[in-house]
C-alpha cells in the first residue's frame, strides 16, 4: 500500500473489537505524515496492515486555543508542520509529558500538540468566515473578550439576535457561516490574506504557508485538501487538470514544492518564501523565477475547482 492509497476513514474503525492481528508478506511503505505509526505505538486503524508493538484507539478532542502549532516531535524546538485551529478535531493517540500525539481529523496530518491546546470534542455549528473574529465577553461590540479566532475556526453555539452564544463567549453572526454552507470564491479568501507573513506550517494571518493558504481557501469552498503541496496535487487527480494557457480565477498552479491560486488569468496569489508574505504577482514572474532556480519544468500542474 502506497501513501497515496491510504484511506482516511473514521478513526479507530479498522480492527475494532479485535485483540489479535495477523500480518503476512513484506512490509509496506507508508507516509508518516498521514499514517500514525511510531516505533512504540500506532493507530488501531492500521492494525493488520502495519506492525507496531502496541495499538491505540484514538480519543476525540477539539482545539481550545485560537491556533496551536502541530510539531514533528514533542518539543518547542521541533519543526512546526501545521496548525490546528480553534474547534478543529484531533484524534488523540498518546499523551505524555505535556504533549499530545495523534492526527488532525480534517486532513489526517500526524504530529504533536501541546496538551493544553486540546479540550472536549464539540459538534461545530458555525465557521469563522472573516479574516479574524473577536470573541466577546458580552453581546456588545464594545465589550472586551478572551481572544480572537482565525478564519476557519469552528465554534458551537446558539444564535441570539445578532450574536452566537458559545461556552467561551459571544461571536458576531456577521463574522460566521453555518457549518455546511460554502463560499463560491476561494480566490477571494486568498486575496483577503495578502500581506500576512510567511510561516512554514502556518494557517492564519499571523503566519501561513503556500499549501496552508490553498487548503484554507478550498475548505471554505467545501473541498478538504491534504496539508502539503505534493499531497494536494496527487489528491486532485487528472480529472481536474487545466491548461496553463487557459487559467481563470480560482485555479491552482503547482510548482516544485509550491502552490498558488489564480486571481485572474495572469495574476497568482501565494504565500511566498521569496517575498516572506502572501502576495499577488504576475504568474509569468513566478514562472521565470522558478526557472531561474534551476527547474526546467517550472510548473508541475494546474487544477480547477469545478
Amino acid at each position: 500500500m502506497t501513501a497515496s492509497r491510504v484511506r482516511m476513514g473514521r478513526p479507530g474503525t479498522v480492527g475494532a473489537g479485535r485483540d489479535r492481528f495477523g500480518l503476512t508478506g513484506t512490509s509496506q511503505a507508508f507516509d508518516p505524515r498521514l499514517v500514525a505509526i511510531r516505533p512504540d505505538l500506532a493507530d488501531i486503524a492500521v492494525a493488520g496492515t502495519y506492525f507496531a508493538p502496541h495499538y491505540a484507539a484514538p480519543m476525540m478532542r477539539s482545539a481550545v486555543l485560537p491556533a496551536a502549532a502541530l510539531r514533528a516531535a514533542p518539543s518547542l524546538d521541533a519543526e512546526q508542520t501545521s496548525e490546528l485551529l480553534f474547534g478543529e478535531g484531533f484524534a488523540l493517540l498518546d499523551l505524555t509529558g505535556g504533549w499530545a500525539w495523534g492526527y488532525c481529523l480534517a486532513d489526517h496530518y500526524v504530529g504533536y500538540l501541546a496538551a493544553e491546546a486540546l479540550g472536549a470534542p464539540i459538534a461545530p455549528t458555525h465557521r469563522v468566515q472573516m479574516v479574524e473574529a473577536m470573541l466577546h465577553s458580552a453581546p456588545d461590540a464594545a465589550s472586551g473578550g478572551p481572544g480572537v479566532l482565525p478564519r476557519g475556526a469552528l465554534v458551537m453555539g446558539e444564535p441570539q439576535g445578532e450574536w452566537l452564544v458559545t461556552s467561551h463567549g459571544y461571536l458576531p453572526l456577521a463574522a460566521l457561516a453555518e457549518v455546511g454552507l460554502t463560499e463560491s470564491d476561494p480566490a477571494g479568501l486568498a486575496e483577503d490574506m495578502i500581506g500576512a507573513p510567511y510561516l512554514w506550517g502556518g494557517r492564519t494571518t499571523k503566519g501561513i504557508d503556500c499549501s496552508g493558504l490553498v487548503q484554507l481557501a478550498w475548505t471554505a469552498a467545501g473541498i478538504q485538501l491534504p496539508r502539503d503541496t505534493d499531497l494536494q496535487l496527487a489528491a486532485l487527480g487528472p480529472d481536474k487538470d487545466v491548461d496553463v494557457d487557459e487559467l481563470k480565477r480560482g485555479d491552482l498552479v503547482f510548482f516544485p514544492g509550491h502552490v498558488g491560486i489564480m486571481a485572474d488569468e495572469r495574476t497568482i496569489v501565494h504565500a511566498s518564501q521569496h517575498w516572506n508574505e502572501v502576495r499577488a504577482e504576475p504568474l509569468a514572474d513566478l514562472i521565470a523565477r522558478t526557472r531561474a532556480e534551476g527547474h526546467e519544468e517550472p510548473v508541475s500542474g494546474a487544477k480547477r475547482l469545478h
